[in-house]
């Protein structure tokens, strides 16, 4: 099984943030490499330990993943990503 998911990268000081929203998993790294492998790391740790807890299964239906088609084997939240931009108003 592949899990297929939108990762964001930002840089906060020194140091690069890789992010998922479908699963609110983030790492960092001194570089946007590292930090993408690190969050790599977290997602199939965290996946190991959900699949260890009987819990990866209703942790992935709550967060919207399906199967992405009848002969595949990769799960992802039905959505594509159009834009991503800041974006400020008056508060």
């Amino acid at each position: 099984m592949k899990i297929q998911f939108t990762e964001e990268f930002w840089k906060e000081g020194n140091m690069y943030v890789s992010y998922s929203p479908e699963l609110d998993i983030a790492a960092c790294g001194e570089t946007v490499k590292l930090a993408k492998h690190n969050l790599g790391e977290v997602i199939g740790i965290t996946i190991e330990e959900m699949r260890g807890l009987g819990t990866l299964e209703s942790y992935l239906r709550e967060a919207g993943f399906e199967n992405l088609g009848a002969e595949s084997d990769v799960i992802g939240v039905n959505k594509e990503l159009i834009s991503f931009e800041p974006r400020e108003i008056p508060v």
